[in-house]
């Protein structure tokens, strides 16, 4: 079993971060590069919890998410193709008084299977810089998201124009 830790500061709201992190409409993979559309299905979603099965590159899970508390969401691994076990994510958010918002993020990855196992193995050895890499572009891609809300689109305004 592998365990990754994950922190960055942004200037997203816990808010702003939680909605893009519970968006499963199509265009998913903009905010996070291992949830492919291909691979997306919500099962059920009610207010604060969700089952949706995601994934990309032959390896899925089904998640349950829960962000019913405002400054931590989890997700659980129910169902995989490779994970089983205490596989999951756990986000922690925390406001500073400059604004920001720091983001932890535990990752847990269980091999249930030989796949699973070496992938668990390469992700807490080698593998937890890509899963950072993957962790700063969504902490950029919903800041953009957010930066962008509220803006005319370029393309209405120079028709107005």
């Amino acid at each position: 079993m592998s365990t990754i830790h994950l922190h960055r500061t942004t200037t997203a709201t816990p808010e702003q971060y939680v909605a893009g992190l519970t968006d499963f409409g199509p265009g998913r993979s903009k905010l996070f590069d291992n949830s492919s559309d291909a691979y997306l299905k919500v099962h059920r979603r009610s207010g604060s919890h969700a089952d949706v099965t995601e994934g990309s590159g032959g390896i899925w899970e089904r998640l349950h998410y829960d962000w019913s508390d405002p400054a931590r969401v989890v997700l659980t691994t129910i169902d995989s193709n490779v994970w089983g076990g205490a596989s999951g994510h756990i986000y922690t958010f925390t406001r500073q008084s400059d604004g920001t918002t720091d983001i932890d993020v535990v990752v847990t990855r269980d091999g249930k299977n030989l796949t699973g196992r070496l992938l668990g193995f390469v992700l807490g050895t080698i593998g937890g810089r890509v899963l950072d890499k993957a962790f700063e572009n969504s902490v950029r891609a919903i800041e953009a998201r957010n930066s962008n809300a509220g803006r005319p689109d370029p393309g209405i305004s120079d028709l107005a124009a």
